[in-house]
C-alpha cells in the first residue's frame, strides 16, 4: 500500500501570497497609480493637491514630495516608490514629481514588454543600458555658463514656477535665492548655510534676505537690552534656578535669623549665575532650560540678553554660527567657550518677537525670511524656496540643461538611435525606455492646455531640425520653442537623479515575482 504524503504547511493560514505575472502586475499597478497621483502637478502650469489627515489638517501643494509624504500608503510597492521621492529629495531637492512619473512610465512600458513575453531580466539589463546612454544625452545637453547668474537665476525660477509662487513673485524670489546662495558660497557651498524662516501676515514681495539666522524667540525680563552689539554668546545646557536634592530631605528653622539665611543663600546662588556670567564677558545667554525669574532680573541687571527654552534646533544654528560651544555648567567659564556675532538684536514682528543673529565668526550663515498672507501660503513659498535653494546649490555643482522638456526630448531621441546598435531583445526595452521618457515632455504639454500627441510631434521634429525643443509655457498658452531663449534651465543632478533613481526602483519591482506578506 502506497504512503501518502502529508502535505507541509510553511507560511500560515493568515498570510497572502502573489506569485509570478500576478504580482508583477500588482506591482505595475502601484507604480502607475502613484505616477498617476501627481502626474497632474508636473510643470508650471500643473495643479495643486488638497491633502486632509485624520485630525483635519490641511495641506494644499503642487510638490511632490510633500504629496507622496502625506498619503497614506499601504501597498509594498507603492511605499518603495514613495522611497524613491524621497531620494530624490534629499539628494538634489527638486525632481520628485519627475522621478515618480518617470517611473510610473517604466513600469508601464516593462508591463507591455512581460505581455509580449520578453523575460524581466532582459527589460531590466535594456533598462540598465538605457539609463546609461541617457546620462551621456545629458551630458550633451550641459549649456556653457556666460552669465553665471543670470542663468542660475532661471534655475530658481523654474523650480518655483507653478508652486503657488506666481510668476512675478517666482521672478523676485529667484534673484533672492541667488543672492543666498552666492553669499555663502565660498570654495564650497554648505546647503545648511542658507536658512528659510516663514511668517505670516505680509505679501510674498515682503520676504527678505537677511545676513544671519533668525530664531523665534523673546527675552526672559524686559528690562534687557533688545540689541547688543560686537556680542559674545554662551549656549547653556541647563536650568538656572534653585539646585534640588537627590533625596528628599526636611530642613527645621527655628529662628527668623535661620529663614534670612536660608533665603540669602538661596538669593546668592541664583545672584552668581549671574555674576559667573558677567564675569566670564558674556552678553548673550542662550539657554536650553528653564531660567528662574530672580536669575533673570539679576541678568537683566548685569546688561546681559538672555533666552530661555530654547529649540535644540535652534541653539544648533546659534552654536554653528556663532562658534559657541554647549556648556552644562557655569563653572570654569572660559572665553575659549564663548562664541560671538557682530550683532544680536530682537526685532518685533505683529505680536512676537524674532531674535536676529548677524555676523557670526564660525560660519557665513543667510535667512530668507519667507512671507506670506495665510498658514497656507507661506507653508507653500517655503516649499519653493527651500526647492529653489536646492535647485542652485545643484546647478552650480552639476552644471545647467535646458528645462521645459527639452532635455526629455534629447534623451528619448539619443536612446531611439543608440539602440538600432544593440542586438537583441534589450533594443526593445531602450526603445521602450525612450517612450517613458516622453512621457514627461507630453505631460508638460497637457498640463499647460496644450494637445499632447500634436506637441510630442512638433517637440522631435524641431529637435531634430535646430538641436533643441521644449513646451514653453506663454501666459496660458503653451507652444514648442527654445527653453534658453525663455530662460527655462534646470540643473543637470536633477535629471540625473531622477533617471538613475527611477530606473533603480522600477528595476527592482521587475525582478520580484512572489509577493508574501503577513497579518
Amino acid at each position: 500500500m502506497a504512503s501518502r504524503t502529508q502535505p507541509l504547511y510553511v507560511l500560515s493560514e493568515d498570510s497572502e501570497r502573489t506569485r509570478g505575472r500576478a504580482a508583477q502586475e500588482s506591482n505595475v499597478a502601484a507604480g502607475k497609480a502613484i505616477a498617476e497621483a501627481v502626474r497632474t502637478t508636473l510643470g508650471p502650469r500643473g495643479m495643486d493637491k488638497m491633502l486632509v489627515d485624520s485630525t483635519g489638517t490641511v495641506v494644499v501643494t503642487n510638490d511632490g514630495a510633500t504629496i507622496l509624504d502625506q498619503m497614506d500608503i499601504d501597498h509594498p510597492a507603492a511605499q518603495m516608490i514613495v522611497e524613491v521621492a524621497e531620494s530624490q529629495e534629499e539628494s538634489v531637492g527638486d525632481g520628485t514629481t519627475t522621478a515618480a512619473v518617470l517611473l510610473g512610465e517604466l513600469l508601464s512600458r516593462a508591463e507591455d514588454l512581460l505581455e509580449d513575453d520578453l523575460h524581466p531580466t532582459v527589460i531590466v539589463e535594456g533598462y540598465a543600458e538605457a539609463a546609461r546612454l541617457a546620462a551621456e544625452a545629458i551630458d550633451e545637453q550641459l549649456v556653457d555658463v556666460d552669465d553665471a547668474d543670470d542663468l542660475l537665476a532661471s534655475v530658481a525660477e523654474s523650480s518655483m514656477t507653478g508652486k503657488g509662487t506666481g510668476d512675478t513673485a517666482a521672478h523676485d524670489l529667484a534673484e533672492l535665492v541667488v543672492e543666498a546662495v552666492d553669499r555663502v558660497a565660498d570654495d564650497g557651498i554648505d546647503r545648511d548655510s542658507v536658512h528659510v524662516h516663514p511668517r505670516t501676515g505680509a505679501a510674498s514681495s515682503a520676504t527678505e534676505l537677511v545676513d544671519g539666522i533668525v530664531i523665534e524667540e523673546e527675552p526672559v525680563h524686559d528690562g534687557m537690552p533688545r540689541t547688543v552689539e560686537d556680542a559674545s554668546v554662551a549656549l547653556l545646557e541647563t536650568k538656572l534656578e534653585v539646585r534640588q536634592g537627590d533625596v528628599d530631605a526636611e530642613y527645621t528653622i527655628s529662628s527668623v535669623d535661620g529663614l534670612n539665611a536660608a533665603l540669602k543663600a538661596e538669593d546668592d546662588e541664583l545672584r552668581g549665575y549671574a555674576d559667573a556670567l558677567s564675569e566670564a564677558g558674556v552678553d548673550v545667554l542662550v539657554c536650553r532650560k528653564k531660567i528662574d525669574d530672580r536669575v533673570a532680573g539679576y541678568l537683566a541687571d548685569a546688561g546681559i540678553l538672555a533666552f530661555e527654552s530654547v529649540k535644540s534646533s535652534d541653539a544648533t544654528d546659534v552654536a554653528r554660527v556663532t562658534g559657541a560651544k554647549r556648556l552644562g555648567t557655569l563653572d570654569d567659564v572660559e572665553t575659549d567657550d564663548l562664541g560671538h556675532a557682530e550683532s544680536i538684536a530682537v526685532e518685533s514682528e505683529g505680536d512676537d518677537d524674532l531674535v536676529f543673529v548677524r555676523g557670526g565668526d564660525a560660519s557665513r550663515a543667510v535667512t530668507l525670511l519667507v512671507r506670506g498672507s495665510t498658514e497656507h501660503v507661506v507653508d507653500e513659498l517655503e516649499r519653493a524656496v527651500n526647492d529653489a535653494v536646492d535647485a542652485v546649490v545643484a546647478a552650480r555643482e552639476s552644471g545647467i540643461v535646458p528645462g521645459a522638456g527639452a532635455t526629455e526630448v534629447a534623451i528619448a531621441a539619443h536612446l531611439r538611435r543608440a539602440s538600432a546598435s544593440v542586438e537583441g531583445r534589450k533594443q526593445l526595452a531602450i526603445e521602450a525606455f525612450a517612450d517613458a521618457v516622453d512621457a514627461l515632455p507630453r505631460t508638460l504639454a497637457e498640463n499647460a492646455g496644450a494637445d499632447p500627441i500634436d506637441t510630442l510631434v512638433d517637440l522631435r521634429a524641431t529637435h531634430d531640425r535646430e538641436g533643441r525643443a521644449g513646451v514653453v509655457a506663454d501666459g496660458r498658452t503653451a507652444r514648442v520653442g527654445d527653453p534658453l531663449e525663455a530662460g527655462i534651465v534646470d540643473p543637470a543632478a536633477v535629471k540625473r537623479e531622477a533617471v538613475d533613481s527611477a530606473t533603480e526602483a522600477a528595476t527592482m519591482l521587475l525582478r520580484i515575482d512572489d509577493v508574501i506578506s503577513a497579518e
